[in-house]
């Protein structure tokens, strides 16, 4: 039996040329399924929570055709690739709701530090302790995560020195987020932040992987990871969900993978070694320094990905899904959307061309996506 898995999706609009321009209040006014950001120049959808993968490459792909169809409605715009304002503007923030009381403390709060795009992945997990502990090993692994999609090393037009700019200066909310020992622990300990002020709200847990349901913190049905950069490409994408599944399978089939029970560590040290790999992760991804959860011994990214790969993917066939790990071995062999466009700069290619470029390649590949795999399969 597969998880069932679900994604949220933010991306930029903006030109073919390159130029990022807010449109939210017009998509979501038109299109059914897209929500506001706080800053206009980047929209969401949701993807249904789905088992299967090939339905759930099409419920990816689809909401960007008919985005991409509205968008010429309105002029030459299309959808951007990225998780930063790669050619600007960062100076500014372009309120898509100047009512929204949430809004203005974010802006007050943040400014443009969290006008990115990126994608949350959903797995649903119905039973809290079990979500727990799941919560706990993504914790731990979740600069993995962040170093297969990095997809912002540029910002206004600059290389910053980070693969995922995102997330090397994101605002995590609260500044420390503990590993979670139990349900009740995570109950009290929101409790706790909202009476503190630093949480505005139960939404306001801005973390790399955060127990989610439909009454937080009490009522819980999903693990929902938070790091990734936008993972332009849906193949890519599915394979580093089904890396993510197939770890989770593991961790239930071995509940011994509990960070909590395996590691020689402390909590603390734990939490702490999971804040430096993300820092570490953000900064060089697959070449990053991390340090292992389950002994602090230092291994980089790439390695740990490969050391995991082949148990994953025999959990994977296993289960009928190695087809869509399989695309994983691709990254770790070319680099993520960051080391690529870094490459190609290195190379001498601009900066805006090399945007332009995959502005095209984005367009392109969901055409054929969408031709070639989703015609006959039902949304």
């Amino acid at each position: 039996m597969l998880l069932s898995k679900g994604f949220e999706v933010e991306m930029y609009t903006g030109t073919p040329q390159g130029e990022i321009v807010g449109l939210s209040d017009k998509i979501t006014a038109a299109l059914h399924g897209f929500v506001r950001e706080p800053d206009s120049r980047n929209v969401e959808y949701t993807t249904p929570p789905l088992y299967g993968y090939d339905r759930l490459l099409c419920n990816l792909v689809r909401p960007r055709r008919d985005l991409r169809a509205y968008l010429q409605t309105l002029g030459n715009y299309t959808i951007h690739p990225g998780s930063t304002l790669s050619l600007g503007d960062s100076q500014r923030f372009w309120r898509s709701d100047p009512s929204n009381p949430y809004h203005d403390y974010i802006e007050q709060t943040y400014g443009a530090t969290v006008v990115t795009a990126s994608i949350h992945i959903n797995i649903g997990i119905e039973d809290p302790e079990m979500l727990m502990r799941a919560c706990r090993l993504v914790r731990l692994e979740a600069p993995l995560f962040l170093a297969l999609s990095a997809s912002s090393p540029f910002l206004d037009g600059q290389v910053t020195g980070a693969h995922s700019r995102r997330w090397s200066v994101f605002p995590k909310t609260p500044a420390q987020v503990p590993l979670f020992t139990s349900h009740d622990h995570f109950i009290q300990w929101t409790e706790q932040q909202l009476v503190l002020g630093t949480m505005q709200n139960v939404r306001h847990l801005w973390s790399s992987v955060r127990p989610n349901g439909d009454r937080r913190p009490y009522n819980l049905n999903r693990l929902e990871l938070r790091i990734c950069d936008l993972v332009s490409d849906p193949i890519a994408l599915l394979a580093i969900t089904a890396f993510l599944e197939a770890r989770l399978m593991q961790l239930f089939d071995q509940p011994d993978l509990d960070p909590l029970v395996s590691s020689s560590l402390s909590i603390e040290e734990l939490g702490a070694i999971a804040d430096d790999n993300e820092q570490a992760a953000a900064y060089h991804s697959l070449d990053a320094e991390l340090r292992h959860w389950q002994d602090g011994r230092t291994i980089i990214a790439r390695d740990w990905i490969e050391e995991l790969y082949p148990e994953l993917w025999a959990i994977a066939k296993s289960r009928g899904f190695s087809c869509f790990l399989s695309p994983l071995k691709k990254i770790l062999r070319e680099g993520n959307e960051a080391q690529r466009w870094l490459a190609a700069y290195e190379q001498g290619q601009d900066i805006r061309t090399i945007i332009q470029q995959g502005i095209q390649d984005m367009s392109d590949r969901e055409a054929m996506l969408e031709e070639q795999i989703c015609q006959g399969i039902a949304a």
